[in-house]
């Protein structure tokens, strides 16, 4: 499993934890440091039924800094892709792709419990 996180994230802390605890061997990625790919955030991306949104950080500064809540509803599929794979700050987190192609965003607990065992 290859799970993007920052470490100064409570919510990724959590995510960890819990694969650690479930013994489940994880490849951790600084997220701001290599955010996804654009291959990974469009298969992310087709898990979540193209909901685009679904994919950003929205309670994050570069969110709203960047004004995305207003510039999200007019962007093609390739330009979001392209500010999330160059700003690991606006990517949902923690993000988690699964050796069966599965993609965990964000932490909710029984969700990543399910997916996980």
């Amino acid at each position: 499993m290859k799970i993007y996180s920052y470490a100064n994230c409570g919510t990724c802390r959590k995510a960890l934890k819990l694969a650690a605890e479930l013994g489940v061997k994880a490849e951790v990625i600084a997220i701001r440091d290599q955010p996804p790919a654009n291959q990974e955030l469009r298969h992310a991306l087709s898990t979540v039924g193209g909901q685009l949104r679904r994919l950003f950080n929205t309670s994050g500064v570069s969110y709203r800094e960047g004004k995305y809540s207003e510039r999200l509803p007019g962007m093609t599929i390739d330009e979001a892709l392209a500010h999330l794979s160059h700003d690991g700050n606006l990517v949902k987190r923690p993000m988690a792709f699964l050796p069966n192609g599965s993609v965990l965003i964000g932490f909710d607990e029984e969700e990543w419990r399910a997916a996980l065992t």
